[in-house]
């Protein structure tokens, strides 16, 4: 063709000549490829170059081969809910396509691009991805997520050319049909460029996706990254569950390590290339040692955080990334990038939470993917040769899905897979449909196979739940833009980290109490001297587990400072630069027996409630070498992740001289008061605390009452016992007394005072004398954090 003409009727364009205005010209994919190359190389990030077939050349090919007259003929009737007649229709254009050749015309022209390409990379025949780029795909309103195919490892001007024909006959497969149908695009107003990329060696390191968002809430601080050893393809069709890393933009280029945490995945298979008959890849089992270690550095995990947020950056909007790294070069590369397009449409100020009214049993459990609830008959799919018997409305269990599967999900109450991680296809396509989809459930297809109806729960935080029978759920929308400001502090309550980001759009000042023990018992399980002291564990299957658990880390030490720094962290970054008190741990001695290894450390006691707990056991020699991990961890969020917004408080400090010891311990181990800021604050939940608030206030910076305790202990009843527990009241006339007592003198020492329970919400009247008594916040629950701001701020 004459490289005078147009670029609108030109056969081939370089990545080169291509910028996001060319979505007409080349699809989105390819403009964007283009737009990168063009203005985001010059910053730094490594994209391989390669080069666009056009959709004027798809045009072409279709008119000059009559295929736009046989395509219609064939289409006649379709019936997207029909998966029989949709099936018939797709093959019958696929199989009209690739009966055609290509003009020769168009074959040259790939040809002498692909001749320039290998000269560029100094090959014969250079290695090369080609993937299709519909004109109408990654738009900020249809994800378009692989409705068309991609071939890797394409090798030689033959084998490129049929690829690119193979391409272009995806733009009707059967997914491809019904997607377009969904979206109301007509089917000859989408044409197909195909892109030719030079591949990256990352079957001899890793490769995965980014997304500049967190994927299940929208929360825009952060960067979700996957990745797995070899070929990325595995990480996006979800075959594998990938580690899993999150890196905090506002650290990202200051001194701080902005990754804030790392999961690590189980990496089953790795791709690379195959030089079997016509394979061009292959799947291979994953060592144990790699397995069982990152697929990435910190350093390569800071760098493709840097990159995700400078594209970011340039587009304007949230976007979902592929990356890959070359294990020959050592060098790691971008090789698409597209908008995200599930919380860019969601409606904003809105609040919406699932939440189940009622207690089921618990058969099976994996990663959630979204927030919402969903119910139905189990359905069994085990590969896609049986997608037209799903019935509308069931629950779609199956090892995994990919394009192929999309007719049926839409028609889905929930998707539960066996594998995958939180991007791959299954969870990519429910979040847009907005269906709950629980991935990587190992084995859901074998345990439901036993079960009528489930539930299927993604509310409860990062676990996604499965439940036997249909449970009931309730469904609560807010609209946040009518929420008023108040000014005694509103806060939160909260122990869950996966749950974090999604109550950050809570209307709310920051975090009045950020519980330990969730992480502890959630996320380590293991008790902290278990850890230290793995001799004085006997129990074989303890031991078994504590070795399970700990895989990937240097120690038991290492493991236990690092999932809770990266649990705090995860709560901290969520509501960033806000207040966020971090509660030193208060298990009781029943609670720490529970946990593994526990029996080997703990005593028996007659009544824990009132025996070794809190500020009593951190100066223990029982407990000594444990709270120093507890201290490392908290200094590991401050000084290492920067999140200065994290304060300390101690809970059940019973006296002064106790409060002392154990301020000055914390500061042994990096935790000085004031230092850097820190403040740290005590429980009010002993009477002492009320009595000698002025000796308490000299130590610490502040107080948060814990009005169940403290009701419990000024009354002198046990609070669990039917025969006392009508005398049980936080509005006591003796507790109120001995709060308005404390708000005076604290406040006296220039302190704050807070309160960490949900006697506010349940008492107006209690509310309102905490307001009327100038109490500097209150920190609730996260279901009545909205209602109780609107009834303070309603007080007069």
């Amino acid at each position: 063709m004459n490289k005078q003409l147009p670029k609108s009727k030109k056969f081939i364009l370089w990545f080169n000549e291509l910028t996001n205005k060319d979505v007409a010209l080349v699809g989105g994919k390819n403009a964007s490829l283009g737009e990168m190359y063009q203005k985001l190389t010059p910053n730094g990030i490594l994209i391989p170059n390669g080069f666009a077939l056009t959709a004027y050349a798809y045009r072409y090919f279709l008119i000059q081969k009559q295929l736009d007259i046989k395509i219609q003929e064939i289409l006649k009737g379709l019936d997207t809910s029909n998966v029989r007649n949709l099936a018939r229709k797709g093959y019958a254009v696929r199989q009209a396509i690739m009966e055609e050749e290509l003009p020769d015309e168009l074959k040259d022209a790939i040809r002498v691009a692909y001749r320039q390409l290998s000269k560029e990379y100094n090959s014969y025949g250079v290695d090369t991805a080609v993937r299709s780029s519909a004109t109408s795909e990654d738009l900020p309103t249809a994800s378009f997520a692989g409705q068309q195919e991609t071939y890797l490892n394409i090798r030689g001007e033959y084998a490129l050319i049929e690829s690119c024909k193979k391409c272009i006959a995806s733009l009707f497969t059967n997914r491809a049909i019904s997607y377009r149908e969904d979206k109301g695009f007509d089917h000859f107003s989408v044409a197909l460029s195909v892109g030719v990329q030079k591949m990256v060696r990352s079957d001899k390191a890793s490769a995965g996706v980014m997304f500049t968002i967190d994927t299940e809430s929208g929360f825009e601080n952060v960067i979700l990254i996957n990745s797995a050893w070899g070929l990325g393809e595995n990480v996006v069709k979800g075959r594998i569950t990938p580690d899993e890393f999150i890196v905090f933009k506002p650290m990202l280029g200051t001194k701080f390590n902005p990754v804030i945490s790392k999961e690590l995945g189980s990496k089953k298979y790795r791709m690379i290339y195959s030089l079997e008959g016509s394979q061009t890849t292959k799947n291979t089992v994953v060592s144990k040692t790699d397995r069982e270690k990152f697929s990435l550095e910190n350093g390569e995990i800071v760098q493709l955080g840097k990159w995700a947020d400078l594209i970011e950056k340039h587009y304007k909007m949230p976007m979902d990334i592929e990356w890959a790294k070359d294990g020959r070069l050592n060098k790691l590369f971008i090789v698409q990038a597209r908008p995200e397009t599930v919380h860019t449409q969601k409606k904003q100020n809105v609040y919406e939470e699932y939440k189940l009214t009622k207690k089921g049993k618990l058969v099976l459990e994996g990663t959630a993917i979204g927030f919402k609830i969903g119910l139905g008959r189990v359905q069994v799919i085990r590969d896609v040769t049986g997608i037209e018997k799903f019935q509308k409305g069931n629950v779609l269990v199956t090892e995994m899905t990919d394009p192929d599967w999309e007719p049926i999900m839409k028609k889905a109450a929930a998707i539960i897979t066996n594998s995958g991680g939180k991007t791959c296809h299954a969870a990519i396509v429910s979040r847009e449909l907005g269906i709950p989809c629980i991935v990587g459930s190992k084995n859901g297809t074998s345990i439901l196979a036993k079960y009528k109806d489930v539930t299927v729960s993604c509310a409860e935080g990062e676990v996604g739940k499965v439940y036997d029978g249909k449970v009931p759920f309730k469904i609560l929308k807010t609209n946040l833009a009518k929420i008023p400001k108040t000014k005694t502090k509103i806060m939160l309550n909260l122990g869950n980290p996966s749950l974090a980001f999604e109550y950050s759009f809570l209307p709310n000042d920051g975090v009045g109490l950020a519980r330990q023990e969730f992480i502890i018992s959630n996320y380590i399980k293991i008790h902290p001297n278990a850890l230290i002291y793995p001799r004085k564990v006997k129990d074989p299957e303890a031991k078994s587990k504590i070795a399970e658990l700990t895989v990937g880390y240097e120690d038991g030490k290492d493991f236990y400072i690092e999932k809770l720094a990266q649990g705090i962290s995860r709560l901290a970054a969520a509501f960033y630069p806000k207040e966020v008190i971090v509660r030193l741990s208060d298990f009781k001695t029943s609670e720490y027996r529970n946990m593994i290894g526990g029996e080997y450390f703990e005593p028996q006691e007659s009544n824990p409630m009132i025996g070794f707990r809190g500020a009593s056991r951190y100066n223990h020699p029982r407990f000594k070498e444990a709270f120093k991990l507890e201290c490392e961890a908290l200094k590991k969020v401050r000084d290492e992740f920067g999140l200065y917004n994290v304060k300390v408080m101690v809970p059940f400090c019973r006296t002064i001289g106790e409060g002392k010891d154990v301020l000055k311990l914390m500061a042994q181990n990096g935790l000085q008061r004031s230092h850097k800021k820190l403040k740290i604050l005590v429980m009010c939940e002993i009477p002492s605390n009320v009595v000698l608030a002025d000796e308490f206030s000299k130590i610490f910076d502040g107080f948060s009452i814990g009005t169940n305790d403290l009701t419990q202990l000024a009354l002198g009843l046990d609070r669990d016992s039917e025969l006392v527990s009508h005398l049980y009241d936080e509005r006591d006339p003796t507790i109120k007394r001995m709060l308005k007592d404390l708000i005076k003198t604290a406040h006296r020492y220039q302190r704050s005072v807070g309160i960490c329970g949900e006697a506010p919400s349940n008492y107006p009247e209690f509310a309102k004398f905490l307001v009327r008594n100038k109490i500097d916040s209150m920190s609730l629950e996260p279901d009545s954090i909205i209602k109780t701001r609107m009834k303070i701020a309603r007080m007069k």
